[in-house]
């Protein structure tokens, strides 16, 4: 098969910039990896004022304003689709939940079905929702018929960052990605785009 054989979306929600870079590093490893690659943000949906009252929220906002906003043609044209959300009260934010709610009609069509999915997050603080996050975002990965690969402990590294479910991070935008996150980042990313030839060659070849 060609060098760049499988299409990788990266579609994440990030208020002051943690997610972002996540989702940055995500992007480039899987790139590396052998797939096209699309990263895509959610639309804000916090009034400017809030917005404006943290600095930080302001600075990525104005950081990734050239990042395109996520469409649904994104989630059709990838064949593997990996979820950013920092942690919300143990849940995904309501600006990736109003996206993931508005591919109704396309689940419904079954056109979300045999697509890999993955997910990556952050909190502020140690034990802040990491796991809980990812798994309610694994929730709608089953009602769409998705193929769900995480990261598990298949690498060295995954004992020390110590998430099996997805890349995460502790820390806000004063305390930046440690080598640990950007390696699971990698990882991640690569076992993705790894498992999305194999799945994807399987089917052609499948019939």
């Amino acid at each position: 098969m060609p060098v760049h054989d499988v299409h990788v979306a990266v579609i994440y929600y990030s208020s002051t910039g943690t997610v972002a870079e996540l989702a940055r590093r995500i992007a480039d490893a899987a790139e590396h990896a052998g797939a096209d690659v699309r990263l895509r943000r959610t639309a804000e949906l916090a009034p400017q004022t809030a917005i404006d009252a943290n600095p930080a929220w302001a600075a990525n906002a104005a950081a990734t304003a050239d990042v395109m906003e996520a469409t649904h043609e994104d989630v059709l044209w990838a064949d593997a689709v990996l979820f950013g959300t920092p942690t919300r009260f143990g849940n995904v934010t309501s600006q990736l939940k109003q996206y993931l709610d508005t591919l109704g009609g396309l689940w419904q069509q079954g056109r979300l079905a045999d697509k890999v999915y993955s997910g990556f997050t952050a909190s502020a603080t140690r034990h802040g929702g990491q796991e809980s996050t990812l798994l309610a975002l694994y929730h709608t990965i089953h009602h769409f018929g998705g193929i769900l690969i995480a990261p598990g402990y298949t690498d060295p590294a995954k004992f020390v960052d110590g998430n099996p479910y997805g890349t995460s991070h502790v820390g806000g935008p004063d305390t930046p990605l440690d080598d640990d996150a950007r390696t699971a980042a990698r990882i991640q990313a690569e076992r993705v785009v790894k498992f999305t030839k194999a799945i994807k060659h399987g089917l052609a070849q499948a019939g």
